[in-house]
């Protein structure tokens, strides 16, 4: 039992070894002990300092600018503080590989609350913009950008990071390219999804708080709605039923867009009707501009009118043109003139055909069945 792995135990003097021990980790207990009560008296009196800061001076101001950066400096110092302890114990214990790796972590947590402070900063400076601007194109681009800034400042403390834990970025560098290539032909649709995002932002055929016909809408549901949101991947649509419809940008850039209020709030709305070809059409057009002057929702200016669209098989089409104040109540003004050009026809005796067949039935000569045979028989719609 003396030898374990081919080493002689019966000639390592344990005493020895014991005292080695304890003059080597006693004194740095003792340091390190000492170096965390320093630091956690640091960080209280640092916690206590800041509260005071904050409310005297961020706390009594109306705007959130200053809370931000109260906080932000607040996460910065504490985080330090606390980093700064462990460093210290690395080094006492004489451990530079625990020291560097330390050290890269403590660059990567402070870059954290700035992120966090910068977005909040953003956000604000966002809703301050949008309010004074007509244009709805920073509603889309300032969210991009406050992302990308955020995400931005945590990966340069990564790469800083790195570089302090002795880490040549070079290499990794190369080998994301690589990996990159790879990502690009197994994500080929994300990355068509993101291209389709930028050139939306760019393009802008439609922006937040358009409305524009939905062609991937549920059945039986309605088909247009309103831009809620321009995402990286993806843009949001509430229709008119309150329903969401997520449709991925490349899809929507290989469509046509039916924008309808693009061009203002004002649009013009046709309306089919068909009358039979006995009625009078001059009365028919002048009901059916009652009909519009009674809307609501039509426009005095430019005046409706109403024309001889062309001759169906079994009536004469009109249409009537009217303007909407608001592209928003298509359907509604749509739903309402029809509804009343259908109560003066039936007041003034106006027929809205419907396809109608007769039929002649005729004996053939020289046969006593009445019935004719299928060469006899003619149809007429």
């Amino acid at each position: 039992m003396q030898e374990f792995l081919g080493f002689d135990l019966s000639s390592i003097d344990y005493q020895a070894w014991l005292i080695q021990a304890r003059d080597f980790a006693l004194p740095r207990l003792v340091q390190s002990l000492l170096q965390l009560l320093a630091a956690g008296a640091v960080f209280l009196i640092a916690r206590w300092l800041l509260g005071i800061l904050e409310s005297r001076f961020a706390a009594r101001t109306q705007t959130k600018i200053d809370d931000h950066i109260v906080e932000a400096i607040r996460g910065v110092v504490l985080l330090s503080i606390a980093f700064w302890a462990l460093w210290r114990i690395a080094h006492i214990w004489d451990l530079p590989r625990a020291s560097n790796l330390v050290s890269g972590v403590w660059i990567v947590a402070l870059t954290l609350p700035i992120a966090r402070a910068t977005r909040h900063l953003l956000t604000i400076a966002e809703k301050n913009l949008v309010a004074k601007t007509e244009s709805k194109l920073d509603d889309t681009a300032l969210p991009w950008i406050n992302r990308i800034l955020s995400w931005g400042i945590v990966a340069l403390g990564v790469m800083v990071a790195a570089e302090t834990m002795g880490i040549s970025i070079a290499p990794l560098l190369a080998g994301a390219s690589v990996l990159g290539i790879g990502i690009s032909f197994a994500a080929k649709d994300t990355l068509s999804n993101l291209i389709a995002g930028v050139l939306l932002i760019v393009d802008r055929p439609f922006e937040v708080g358009d409305r524009i016909e939905i062609w991937g809408a549920p059945k039986l549901q309605a088909n247009w709605g309103d831009i809620v949101e321009i995402g990286i991947r993806a843009t949001k649509i509430r229709t008119t039923d309150n329903i969401i419809v997520i449709i991925p940008n490349n899809e929507i850039m290989r469509r046509d867009i039916i924008n309808y209020t693009a061009s203002g709030a004002s649009i013009r709305l046709r309306i089919p009707i068909g009358i039979a070809y006995d009625a009078n059409v001059e009365q028919a057009k002048k009901l059916c501009l009652q009909a519009a002057d009674e809307c609501e929702h039509v426009k005095e200016h430019p005046v409706p009118a109403c024309i001889l669209r062309s001759f169906g098989a079994s009536s004469v089409d009109l249409q009537l043109r009217v303007w909407l104040q608001d592209a928003r109540r298509r359907r509604d003004a749509d739903d309402w003139i029809t509804e009343r050009v259908k109560v003066l026809f039936d007041a003034a005796g106006i027929e809205i055909p419907y396809p109608k067949r007769d039929l002649y039935i005729k004996q053939a000569p020289g046969s006593n069945s009445p019935w004719p045979t299928s060469e006899q028989e003619t149809d007429d719609d």
